[in-house]
């Protein structure tokens, strides 16, 4: 074969190759490209066991957490049975108290994702948080009857129940390592040290 004939044999193919590289350069782009929805997605802002996260609303410290089948609240009169987590926060506010509260407090536990009872009458949720002033309260997860080990994270947001684009303040939890007790009073949030 000649060179010549060579030459025009590569030009002929140069097309067919340089079109093959755009589909898998295309490919790949469209691999590493999240989803549309991902673009909107809250920023989770981590702390380990005992340390302070602060987010552009919330600023928070897990106190105490603790499993048990029973949960009451003496000043109401309440009570319930089942498989419950229960956490102790101290919250406040970073910088400004204006819709400073948090607003949503979920659980992932094992890829299940649960949210904070609404049925014990006082929790932290919906409190309003002040500036330099830790409000000491707790979080109610009433859990499935199966679910008795796991890791997972508490996931504490604002007031909007979809925080797009906004951070969201995370802290690990091991249901293997919580202690578990006979009983849990569920305190009125305060304001103060825990």
């Amino acid at each position: 074969m000649t060179r010549r004939a060579m030459s025009r044999g590569m030009r002929r193919g140069a097309p067919w190759i340089v079109g093959a590289a755009l589909v898998v350069a295309a490919g790949a782009v469209t691999a590493v490209t999240p989803p549309e929805q991902a673009l909107l997605d809250p920023f989770a802002v981590g702390g380990a066991d005992g340390a302070t996260v602060t987010t552009r609303q919330i600023t928070a410290t897990v106190v105490d957490i603790s499993r048990t089948e029973r949960v009451t609240m003496t000043d109401a009169e309440w009570e319930a049975e089942g498989n419950w987590l229960v956490i102790e926060l101290a919250a406040s506010a970073p910088t400004t108290e204006v819709d400073a509260a948090i607003g949503v407090a979920s659980l992932l536990i094992d890829g299940r994702l649960f949210q904070a009872s609404e049925r014990p009458p006082a929790t932290l949720v919906g409190t309003s948080l002040r500036v330099g002033t830790d409000t000491v309260g707790m979080l109610a997860f009433e859990l499935p009857d199966d679910l008795r080990s796991g890791d997972g994270e508490l996931r504490l947001s604002g007031r909007y129940p979809t925080p797009e684009l906004d951070d969201v303040a995370t802290f690990p939890v091991h249901l293997d390592r919580v202690e578990t007790t006979a009983s849990v009073e569920i305190e009125t949030p305060r304001l103060g040290k825990p």
